[in-house]
């Protein structure tokens, strides 16, 4: 599915994600030029976990932290 217009993208859009989802790249092109490129994202990317700091209070005990008497 590679080149689809603005039109025919806006129109075929669900399609379009699956096959990004399947690893197919499509190009959108605006009268004939790319414009832009729906891919497949890489699943690691952007999901790397952060090392555990213990010597940081949870999420958890830091709002219980909180004095109760706060106004906002």
């Amino acid at each position: 599915m590679n080149p689809v217009s603005i039109r025919e993208a806006k129109a075929k859009f669900s399609a379009i994600v699956e096959a990004a989802r399947n690893g197919e790249t499509t190009t959108v092109t605006n009268h004939g030029h790319p414009v832009a490129v729906i891919a497949p994202c890489k699943e690691e990317e952007g999901r790397e976990e952060r090392p555990s700091r213990p010597d940081l209070p949870s999420f958890e005990q830091a709002l219980l932290s909180l004095p109760h008497d706060l106004d906002f």
